[in-house]
């Protein structure tokens, strides 16, 4: 959400930043809340005016009572009854006009990074940089799904009949791997200066509102019924959402936390092909990294989120590519965004298994998150990014780590975690 001063100072700007978003429907947007906004201070101006008064008339009353002016205390009196309803409905049209200007503020996109390329959605992406060579065996790659039932390892069948589509059970080894790859996940973090945190699952209507977009929100979120709470569609929700209403000594930013979580999300719409087995589910598990910093570090704290990402799959032996988002693809309260993509032997192409994301000062503007620095206070800046989300990244692995025979190589930086094992073997043909 941007600032409604800057708007109101610079509204060109922002209909420009909607016109590169391809958000043409939103233009109108602007001038409707300039001039409710110029309604809304006009009605604060006359309330103040009314409460002004209504002290000045209240203390005559006491006056002009020891005075024995009693017709004229009474017509005061008519006189603070007759502004006191005037108050009143200022202050229910202020309140409805505050709520009427801050809906509209956050349907306006944020102010994009001017790094951002221009574009209408995600077939629009550029590639930055290549990480590994990728690598298409002389054997063919099976689907996902039936690696992991090769190793009798995942049971949608049972999943569909206990909770329906998008979900699954993760068997022996592969969800042997599946935890493994967390942990390697969360000590990789903690070895790179990261505070390990397991948030809340489960957060309030006011934080929901104060880390995503109300489109987002409804793609994304569960609600649960008869209670002010949301499960998490990621712990960056609730991890942001700690700095709630706070404000900070600029003396102790960096926050550069991690975090595990499960992770919840509707996923509307129908899939293709690929997008089914365990890429695109209701439920999964996943390591985060969020940093709360001084505006003038989000830059470098960006880069150096999706490099962690990077630099985390490449120990596994996984090829990837950064993708810029285009400003199409971004989500409204981003500022920039770069995914990760994993190398897929079988499609023989990459696909996302990571987001990273700086969001400015969007989020802690909607939160009231606020830094105390040596001349005053201001606003933190917010960033988020996937460390590694499986199952997503297990496709990858497996892909990218499996052998002519059926049997997956474990990388030596997950062996630790996988009881020093250096391959495991399929259960079945």
């Amino acid at each position: 959400m941007i600032d409604i001063k800057f708007l109101r100072e610079n509204p060109e700007v922002v209909k420009e930043n909607i016109r590169r978003k391809f958000q043409d429907a939103k233009l109108p947007l602007v001038d409707e809340v300039i001039a409710l906004d110029e309604q809304l201070r006009q009605n604060k101006k006359r309330a103040d005016d009314l409460r002004a008064n209504r002290n000045k008339v209240s203390k005559s009353i006491g006056m002009l009572m020891g005075q024995k002016r009693f017709e004229e205390a009474e017509e005061a009196k008519k006189l603070v009854a007759a502004q006191a309803e005037e108050l009143r409905l200022c202050e229910e049209r202020e309140a409805e006009l505050s709520e009427r200007v801050r809906t509209i503020m956050m349907t306006i996109p944020n102010i994009i990074d001017p790094t951002v390329p221009i574009g209408r959605d995600d077939s629009e992406n550029v590639e930055v940089e290549r990480y590994g060579e990728p690598v298409v065996p002389d054997f063919e790659i099976p689907y996902h799904t039936d690696i992991m039932e090769s190793f009798a390892g995942i049971d949608l069948e049972s999943a569909r009949r206990v909770a329906g589509n998008g979900f699954y059970y993760l068997m022996g080894d592969i969800a042997r791997i599946h935890s493994a790859v967390i942990s390697y996940a969360r000590d990789f973090m903690i070895n790179r200066g990261f505070t390990y945190c397991i948030p809340p699952f489960m957060i309030r209507s006011n934080v929901v509102t104060g880390v995503m977009s109300f489109a987002e929100m409804d793609a994304m979120m569960y609600k649960i019924e008869g209670e002010d709470l949301y499960l998490i569609g990621t712990s960056e929700h609730s991890m942001i959402g700690k700095f709630i209403d706070q404000i900070i000594p600029e003396e102790t930013l960096p926050h550069t936390l991690t975090s595990y979580s499960p992770c919840f999300r509707k996923e509307k719409g129908a899939h293709g092909l690929e997008e089914r087995g365990v890429y695109r589910i209701h439920q999964f598990e996943k390591q985060e990294m969020i940093v709360v910093c001084k505006p003038e570090d989000s830059p470098m704290w960006f880069n150096k989120l999706w490099q962690n990402t990077v630099d985390l799959f490449r120990t596994l032996d996984i090829p990837v590519r950064t993708l810029e988002c285009c400003s199409g693809d971004l989500a409204d309260l981003k500022v920039k965004s770069i995914d990760v993509e994993a190398w897929s032997p079988r499609q023989k192409k990459y696909f996302e298994v990571g987001s990273c994301s700086n969001l400015g000062d969007a989020q802690a503007r909607r939160l009231k998150i606020r830094v105390k620095g040596e001349n005053g206070t201001y606003l933190a800046h917010t960033l988020n990014n996937t460390v590694v989300a499986p199952p997503r990244m297990l496709i990858a692995f497996l892909e990218n780590n499996l052998n002519a025979d059926g049997s997956v190589n474990i990388p030596v930086a997950l062996r630790p975690y996988m009881g020093g094992i250096e391959k495991i073997f399929p259960k079945k043909a």
